[in-house]
């Protein structure tokens, strides 16, 4: 083989060999497929919600209205876990869209009142259709009892993250759900929940 013809072939099998050899930063760390998990889970429902003329993070404001009925900004923003400007501007943009309506309280103008428009509350039960669906298509092939034990796990990785970082680890979701993974693991009823 001439020098120029072995110098190809080096140039050629490099790469391939390379590629075998790098591997994403933490490809054995929970937290990274953790990451990629959410990354695509949050993919999945941002193209979903376009189709409602909706970004990612509207429809968590829209759930949490459909749930409560009528909010303060200020419970609003403290049920998200965002700072109040964070939840006022998204209400202005749900505003201007049709899907809520603002109301100053009677006796303090301060106080704003939130809740969802008859658009809004159609947007809500889609929302929670589009939530199903990927929840289906993320654990495809889970059992029901894998699917509470990945639930309990990752809300004590959220407290135990919450805690680290000195934040109300209070959890939203209620922690008596975790009180669910000692029924019967037959019982394909509660796969969802």
């Amino acid at each position: 083989m001439a020098a120029g013809e072995q110098a190809v072939a080096v140039a050629v099998d490099t790469p391939r060999r390379a590629s075998k050899r790098l591997r994403p930063p933490g490809a054995k760390s929970v937290g990274w497929a953790l990451m990629q998990a959410a990354r695509l889970h949050r993919g999945r429902i941002g193209d979903r919600l376009a189709d409602l003329d909706l970004f990612a993070g509207q429809e968590q404001v829209v759930q949490a209205l459909a749930a409560a009925g009528t909010m303060t900004m200020g419970d609003l923003a403290a049920t998200l876990r965002v700072r109040p400007p964070t939840a006022s501007k998204t209400i202005t943009r749900l505003a201007a869209m049709g899907v809520v309506e603002r109301r100053t309280e009677a006796g303090d103008g301060r106080v704003v009142r939130v809740r969802l428009t008859e658009a809004g509350l159609a947007k809500a039960k889609a929302i929670e259709g589009i939530w199903d669906d990927v929840e289906a298509e993320m654990l495809d092939g889970f059992d029901g009892k894998e699917r509470r034990r990945l639930r309990k796990l990752l809300r004590r990785a959220a407290r135990n993250l919450a805690e680290a970082a000195g934040l109300d680890a209070h959890e939203s979701d209620g922690e008596a759900e975790d009180d669910l993974d000692g029924l019967d693991a037959g019982d394909s009823s509660r796969d969802m929940d």
